[in-house]
């Protein structure tokens, strides 16, 4: 079957080229609909406040950290969308008093030039600098983790792939973006091999830490969420921890309270992974192989998909 061109980049694959039929079921799912997509190996769980969503984020690290010993050294990774979980983990950290020597963290991506260097931890999008100022600086020197185990994708991607083979990765979290990527796992581009047809999922599943081009819709998100709409603001390319790394994290979390995706793209992937339906053009929808996966919805955030005047 020949697959639509993209609404949004015609030189893309997204979300705009699976089939019309899919995507009608999913605009007619209720926010009741979406509770209900529950199954062994995926999770739907409803928070009908933002101060209970992004508190249980933030014990999903304590509950991690918690594991760690220093026979078994054991971690979390983390995303920068949502950042509302950070502060509280800081806080929970200092006043459980909770060592962290064990301990580890992993950021998820990070911008990087069109050379392929990463921003530096002065660059106002800096998803590093984000996670130690929000987080990390704000734990008390005492309890803090030792710097070698804080693994950001900044420089040696090899050695960055490594640790997940090295330490036990209880958890890797994530938002969800407009073009339905975890950390930077955007679709590809509609060129070569993939002009006609997305890579398989078992395909795009091999792809590891990486420096990869960003998705058109990727970089305006961005501009409007964390720049102001300043799009020449935003890299067009990013650092991002790969499905070779995130199959190797124990459980694949993902928090959603309405503000990186819309109505429709929320109701999509969770209607892909609960009926098992991967397909590269989404890449959420692959984690539908991931045996362990739980979707954390604010539920007045999850809205209607219904034409609105604004």
């Amino acid at each position: 079957m020949v697959r639509p061109i993209s609404k949004v980049a015609p030189q893309w694959w997204d979300y705009t080229t699976l089939d019309e039929e899919l995507l009608t079921d999913v605009a007619r799912l209720s926010a009741e609909d979406i509770a209900g997509l529950s199954r062994p190996g995926f999770r739907v769980v409803m928070y009908d406040t933002l101060e209970d969503f992004y508190l249980a984020e933030a014990l999903e690290y304590i509950a991690a950290w918690r594991q760690a010993t220093d026979d078994r050294p054991a971690g979390i990774c983390g995303p920068i969308g949502p950042t509302e979980q950070l502060p509280l983990v800081a806080r929970l950290v200092n006043e459980l008093e909770l060592d962290l020597h064990a301990a580890h963290f992993w950021g998820m991506d990070e911008w990087v030039d069109q050379q392929g260097v990463p921003v530096p931890a002065d660059h106002p999008l800096s998803f590093a600098r984000a996670d130690m100022e929000l987080c990390f600086h704000r734990i008390r020197p005492g309890l803090r983790m030792p710097a070698s185990h804080l693994h950001f994708p900044t420089g040696d991607l090899a050695a960055y792939s490594r640790t997940y083979d090295e330490i036990r990765c209880v958890v890797m979290q994530g938002g969800q973006g407009e073009v339905k990527h975890w950390a930077f796992n955007d679709p590809p581009k509609r060129e070569g091999a993939y002009q006609d047809q997305p890579p398989s999922p078992a395909e795009y599943r091999r792809l590891a830490a990486r420096v990869t081009d960003l998705h058109p819709m990727t970089v305006i998100q961005n501009a409007r969420t964390s720049g102001g709409g300043q799009v020449s603001l935003v890299p067009t390319r990013a650092a991002t921890v790969g499905p070779v790394e995130t199959w190797k994290a124990e459980k694949v979390s993902i928090w959603q309270a309405g503000c990186h995706d819309n109505p429709f793209g929320m109701r999509l992937t969770t209607l892909m992974i609960a009926k098992r339906v991967p397909d590269a053009s989404v890449p959420m929808s692959l984690l539908a192989e991931h045996p362990n996966v739980q979707f954390n919805f604010y539920r007045p955030g999850i809205g209607t998909v219904a034409a609105e005047m604004h």
